[in-house]
């Protein structure tokens, strides 16, 4: 046994002893829904994000929901969406009564593609059918989407900003700005596999804005007013369990560790797979927190057989663009070249703070 391997094996022990007596802890006070841990965290996450104002929820799509709810978007409204995500980022969209208007992405960060978005708001400014109403940028894999030139263009155009920063938590912008603090309304989920994962469900929202921060407070619990059983507006049942929030609280303790942690595991596949196969980009200044470590293959089905034969778990992240997905069929919107293109090519690798350099070496041999 490894020097390394010890090591990584206490950090995980020793956390997850602090996770086993904060959910006793948790659970002898009584409080599971909404208890004084929830507020804690909230003001943690703010503090880290770097935002006036975090508000927890039941999970990231609901967050999603919320957050348009909130900016009063709904029928009649176009919102630009990324075809290359997962399916909850256009399915808010679609359950707020929207129309999710699918953009391209930049073929080396798999974020939205700038150009696409001019392209696409034109089209729909133009046609005047619907009302560009606002842009949702998604941090895929971990890498924060261009939220300098995202905001120029959104605060020329009028329309709000919302990053679906689910995979995004713990991200960096060059300007030193985290993910999650760079829209109008930011969000992210806290299912296990994000960078910050609970043991069940969990999202959050996070915003400079009073007026958000209020609005979402009262639209996670039915659309409360200053009386819980005077409902000033409808809304939905989202909050976050105590247990959640007692678990994340200690993730938060060692959030910076892992961090650290993940960008040297993906630093090791860089050096093992360079000349290999096409590995994810991060542009100077930015820091991914490497939801996944996604890399691009012309014959992908057959590396990740391989590797299933090797006992490595390599999945599809995604094999089918929104545009493709039967439940926007009715929309007719033709899919874009370079998020159709990577749905055949890009193999997701194994990554996690824990990972070991022979590990890593076992992965990297059979590619």
């Amino acid at each position: 046994m490894t020097m390394q391997f010890r090591d990584l094996q206490r950090q995980y022990r020793a956390m997850r002893g602090e996770m086993e007596e904060a959910i006793i802890k948790a659970t002898a006070a009584g409080t599971y829904i909404m208890g004084e841990q929830v507020g804690e965290l909230e003001r943690e996450l703010a503090e880290y994000v770097g935002v006036k104002h975090c508000i927890t929820c039941a999970n990231g799509t609901d967050a999603l929901r919320l957050a348009l709810m909130a900016l009063g978007i709904g029928e009649g409204d176009a919102v630009f969406v990324p075809d290359f995500t997962f399916f909850a980022s256009a399915e808010a969209v679609a359950m707020v009564g929207a129309i999710p208007i699918f953009v391209d992405i930049d073929k080396d960060t798999y974020n939205i593609s700038i150009d696409d978005l001019k392209d696409k708001y034109h089209a729909v400014a133009t046609r005047g059918m619907l009302r560009a109403a606002a842009v949702m940028a998604v941090d895929l894999f971990g890498l924060p989407a261009d939220f300098e030139r995202l905001q120029i263009l959104c605060q020329a155009w009028g329309i709000p900003l919302v990053e679906d920063g689910a995979q995004g938590f713990g991200g960096r912008l060059p300007d030193g700005r985290r993910a999650c603090g760079c829209g109008d309304i930011g969000t992210t989920s806290f299912f296990p596999a994000k960078p910050l994962g609970c043991y069940g469900d969990g999202g959050a929202l996070f915003t400079n804005s009073d007026e958000y921060a209020d609005l979402l407070r009262s639209l996670r619990v039915h659309g409360k007013g200053a009386d819980k059983y005077d409902n000033v507006r409808l809304g939905l049942n989202s909050r976050l369990d105590t247990l959640q929030a007692a678990v994340l609280q200690v993730k938060m303790r060692h959030f910076d560790e892992e961090m650290e942690s993940v960008n040297r595991v993906a630093k090791r596949y860089n050096e093992l797979l360079r000349g290999k196969v096409t590995l994810p980009v991060v542009p100077e200044g930015y820091t991914s927190s490497w939801a996944q470590y996604t890399i691009q293959c012309d014959n992908r089905d057959a590396l990740q057989a391989r590797l299933k034969a090797a006992g490595v778990p390599a999945m599809v992240y995604y094999p089918r663009t929104m545009s493709r997905q039967t439940a926007f069929a009715h929309l007719g919107q033709y899919p874009c070249m370079v998020a159709d293109r990577i749905t055949a090519t890009a193999l997701s690798l194994p990554m996690h703070p824990y990972m070991t350099d022979e590990e890593i070496e076992t992965v990297a041999s059979q590619i």
